[in-house]
């Protein structure tokens, strides 16, 4: 499971180097700056575009899997905590 944005770019580092891909080929495919594509991997940066982020998913042929679970760290006074569960 993926819990930081280190944590993705790790994984698409592992994914773009299983695909024999250099960072500058999977830049281009992906419609990015190299340079961009080395900040995402390292973790690094402000915050990766998610457009930007998909594209470059998109271009190693992965999909994105979205499982909202809460954070470990959240209060039961957090009005966010219970939003997704069934409520059964």
């Amino acid at each position: 499971m993926l819990t930081t944005v280190r944590d993705l770019g790790a994984a698409v580092r592992r994914a773009r180097r299983a695909a024999g891909l250099s960072q500058q080929a999977l830049a281009d495919r992906a419609g990015v700056s190299r340079q961009w594509l080395s900040r995402l991997e390292s973790g690094k940066g402000p915050s990766a575009e998610m457009g930007k982020v998909l594209d470059v998913l998109a271009a190693l042929g992965l999909a994105v899997d979205l499982v909202a679970t809460p954070l470990p760290e959240a209060q039961d006074d957090d009005p966010f905590a219970g939003l997704f569960e069934d409520g059964s």
